[in-house]
């Protein structure tokens, strides 16, 4: 049940609605948005910096050689702020009710109602205005980019419609809770086609980029707009029962929209049924009913089920507020891909991992490949911050990160042990080659100690120390051993050999380092543990014995300096204000962070909250290599089905 200027959003993964109070935006200017739905603005005129190709980057030194990062230039602030902002993720449209020439607030609607049918995908809202009844609901189809709307009131009689409205883009990094400028109205424009009585198109146009709404109702109805000074478009119908489907595509519609909203329903009962009855479940109710704690886990597991279904199952992967709002202009981050998208496999539904991975390694190879080799690497260099072409915008952060270069291994791993066929080793060889290659060029051989080191510069997954001097990080070595370990055995699984150098840096990497009998953030850091600059943002080293299994190759972890270190974080670190990513689930004895809200740094909702809880689950659920089985507390009676263990 929403509250009074909550949001409810629901879509397909692709496509996402966010309704207020009323099951559609009447109120608050929720966002409608898409995979494909992005705006350009246009290029700087300053001469020199007119064209992406004028961005030059920043040199700096790397070992003993200039590289060449994709770092803003302040000589060239126009076009690096240009890369940075653009492209960004639009918010389609907004849909809500217009109560004649009467300005209606939300304190004057009573007896509000609002329910998410989790079973079939449908939120049904109800209130009452003047004394008149109106109850509504909304769905999104499955397969495509629209949403059904069915309204039933005597107010439409009355002079009450639903509007349509556009807004323009803007450059905010964070757009939370509403998304787009909605008093731009000269920097943009739409035009409406009438198709026939029962249909109408809307062009919105935004510099160079366009889309199309097609709209279609089922009772007599006409649409006029827009409104003088405004891209706002109404709709008006003398029935008392409104139904309409709205879609939203790139390319203008041939014909009249022959989805009803009898068939999107249909459509979205059988998927989300399907998606509820397939993969993998936890049924904690029998110790929900004597145990709040486990009440709680059930509730934010099918919700967080639910929330990743909506925001998280793209065909690129998702932005870190999903589809709700914009968060860093709406691009996605690489390095977050495995916090997003690892829980589908877990929860046994490949069919959602697989619209995004590895499809977008696929895409993104050539453009890897050549980051790499400009900067005189071999193999590929995954990006950080990015968008649909491929371009990683520019910036410290995002050209020095590196923990995002070994989740195609663990990926491809996760679909070896669910798909241990020649088809799965084929589909990932190529992108794993790569990433291997880049992983070995760029480790450092240290002539003085003997061992391969990674960095500098570099940002380790806390991106809060100093690139110059952060070197063997503790959780990139470990994740780096996990990458290259699974590299070489995926040449193994082939009948192929290995190249000599990935065995030679696997076998070579420096050792995890250690500061007061716990691993630190990085080798030589000064004041680990009694600084606030070091004991803030993500905790990773937890991560090397929960997020990752512990070493096939190698010297093996110590797990009471694992222990001291998980000791250590939840004694010292300021957990208050770290995002949500869950570490270490391997031990009961170890920790767990689940701190579901966004916060200054991050988007609300930070959706990789929803995603590593069911992470975490799947690893209480399935277990691991060598602890297989459910990992509850022993007085919970649970039921789990469709898990298998984790690695």
């Amino acid at each position: 049940m929403a509250k009074d200027s909550d949001g409810l959003d629901f879509g397909n993964g692709n496509f996402a609605f966010g309704a207020d109070i009323t099951g559609l935006q009447t109120f608050a200017p929720f966002a409608i948005m898409s995979t494909w739905g992005w705006h350009n603005f246009s290029l700087p005129t300053t001469v020199g910096q007119t064209s992406p190709d004028d961005f030059t980057g920043l040199d700096w030194w790397t070992h003993g050689r200039l590289v060449n990062y994709d770092m803003p230039n302040p000589a060239e602030n126009d076009i690096s702020n240009w890369l940075i902002q653009n492209p960004q993720r639009l918010n389609l449209a907004r849909t809500g009710f217009s109560f004649g020439s009467v300005d209606v607030a939300e304190a004057d609607l009573q007896q509000k109602s609002q329910e998410l049918d989790l079973w079939s995908g449908t939120i049904n809202s109800s209130f009452v205005y003047n004394d008149t009844s109106v109850t509504v609901e909304t769905i999104a189809e499955p397969a495509s980019d629209a949403v059904a709307i069915s309204v039933e009131s005597k107010l439409f009689q009355d002079g009450m419609g639903i509007f349509f409205d556009f807004p323009y883009s803007d450059l905010n990094k964070f757009d939370a809770p509403f998304v787009g400028v909605w008093n731009a109205t000269s920097n943009h424009s739409t035009k409406m086609t009438t198709i026939n009585s029962h249909s109408a198109e809307i062009k919105h146009t935004l510099d160079e980029n366009s889309y199309y709404v097609t709209i279609t109702w089922e009772n007599p109805g006409v649409i006029s707009g827009p409104t003088d000074g405004t891209h706002r478009y109404h709709f008006y119908s003398s029935s008392s029962r409104v139904r309409m489907t709205v879609s939203f595509s790139l390319e203008p519609s041939k014909q009249s929209n022959d989805l009803k909203l009898a068939d999107i329903k249909r459509s979205s009962e059988s998927w989300w049924q399907s998606y509820w009855c397939k993969g993998a479940f936890i049924d904690l109710s029998a110790a929900a009913a004597v145990n709040s704690s486990a009440a709680e886990l059930q509730r934010r597991t099918i919700l967080s089920q639910y929330l990743v279904a909506v925001n998280e199952a793209s065909a690129n992967p998702p932005q870190e507020s999903g589809l709700v709002n914009n968060g860093w202009y709406g691009k996605f981050h690489l390095e977050m891909s495995l916090w997003h998208l690892a829980h589908f496999a877990r929860w046994n539904h490949f069919d959602l991992l697989e619209r995004s991975i590895p499809s977008i390694y696929e895409r993104l190879l050539p453009s890897s490949i050549v980051r790499a080799k400009e900067q005189g690497y071999s193999g590929a260099r995954w990006g950080k911050m990015t968008d649909p072409t491929g371009r990683s915008a520019p910036g410290e952060i995002n050209a020095l990160l590196i923990w995002q270069q070994p989740h195609p291994m663990y990926f491809a791993e996760l679909e070896y042990r669910a798909h241990s066929n020649h088809a799965t080793l084929a589909k990932w060889d190529a992108i794993l080659t790569a990433s291997a290659d880049f992983m070995t060029s760029f480790a450092w051989w240290n002539t003085s100690t003997a061992v391969y080191d990674l960095g500098p510069p570099m940002y380790p997954v806390s991106e809060n120390t100093s690139p110059n001097a952060t070197v063997n990080p503790t959780f990139e070595l470990a994740y780096w051993r996990f990458g290259l370990d699974i590299a070489v055995r995926w040449k193994e699984r082939q009948g192929q050999s290995a190249p000599k150098l990935w065995t030679r840096v696997l076998e070579n990497l420096a050792p995890l380092p250690i500061v007061d009998d716990a691993y630190a953030l990085y080798e030589g850091i000064p004041d680990m543990w009694t600084s606030n600059d070091t004991t803030n943002d993500h905790p990773a080293m937890t991560g090397i014995y929960g997020l990752l299994p512990p070493p096939s190759t190698g010297p093996p972890i110590n797990l009471t300096i694992v222990q001291k270190t998980a000791e250590k974080v939840k004694e010292l670190w300021a957990l208050e204000d770290s995002q949500s990513r869950i570490y270490s689930t391997r031990d009961s004895n170890l920790m767990t962070l689940d701190i579901q809200r966004g916060g200054s740094r991050v988007p609300t909702p930070y959706m990789p909250d929803a995603a590593s809880l069911l992470l975490a689950t799947a690893m209480m659920a399935g277990g691991w290599d060598g602890a297989e089985g459910a990992h509850f507390p022993r007085d919970w009676p649970v039921k789990v089905d469709g898990f298998s263990p984790g690695m």
